[in-house]
């Protein structure tokens, strides 16, 4: 009987002892929530199409000709193609390609008679340089861009060229979703001079160029 009365004692004494360490034990802390919600990441490829109006202007010399100087405004629209990686600073660099075709017929009076000209299909490949806020992405570019020229004078000839030279410009693009942005887009292109031979009579010409554009993407 002592001997049961001592195992009992012992066993409520461990009891007791278990449950002040559990009363006086410190609480674990709490797991911390992520309140933070991140923010969009610009990284990855994408696909647009793109629509706006550029202003072209143009200057020809003719060997005995007085200089001739026209614009060939008009509308375009096209496609973009690109890549963007986003650094941890919100840095974003990226690779941006397009092609539109404009419309900016334009006939010309000049000393060999009437002429016709216009550019048809134009492109680019431009490296951006941009600031992420979020959802909107800021940036600048520059690089190759190429322009295709046609034109004729009646009675004389055709010539067609195509143009090289150098673009730059600036932007924003907006997330609306997380797959679908927006874009506004402007850029000046100097595509160089090129001789337009009409069968004889050999032109001169320079070809510069403003440009606005919108465009609807999509962020893979």
């Amino acid at each position: 009987m002592k001997t049961l009365l001592t195992a009992v004692a012992a066993l409520l004494f461990a009891g007791t002892a278990m449950a002040a360490d559990a009363v006086t034990a410190d609480p674990a802390p709490p797991v911390a929530a992520d309140t933070a919600a991140a923010g969009f990441d610009w990284t990855g490829g994408y696909v647009g199409v793109q629509a706006g109006h550029s202003w072209l202007d143009g200057h020809f010399e003719t060997t005995g000709l007085d200089p001739l100087d026209a614009n060939f405004d008009g509308p375009a629209l096209g496609l973009f193609v690109g890549y963007n990686k986003q650094f941890s600073n919100n840095v974003v660099l990226g690779l941006d390609g397009d092609l539109d075709y404009n419309w900016n017929d334009e006939q010309l009076t000049s000393a060999m008679g009437a002429v016709e000209g216009k550019t048809d299909w134009q492109g680019s490949v431009r490296g951006r340089l941009g600031y992420a806020a979020d959802r909107a992405l800021i940036y600048v570019a520059a690089g190759y861009a190429a322009a295709h020229a046609e034109a004729s004078i009646a009675g004389v000839g055709s010539a067609t060229e195509t143009f090289h030279g150098y673009t730059v410009g600036a932007g924003v693009d907006y997330a609306v979703t997380d797959r679908i942005f927006g874009r506004l887009d402007y850029r000046y292109n100097d595509f160089g001079s090129k001789d337009l031979n009409f069968g004889g009579a050999v032109a001169d010409a320079d070809l510069t160029q403003h440009a606005i554009k919108v465009g609807l993407g999509v962020k893979f």
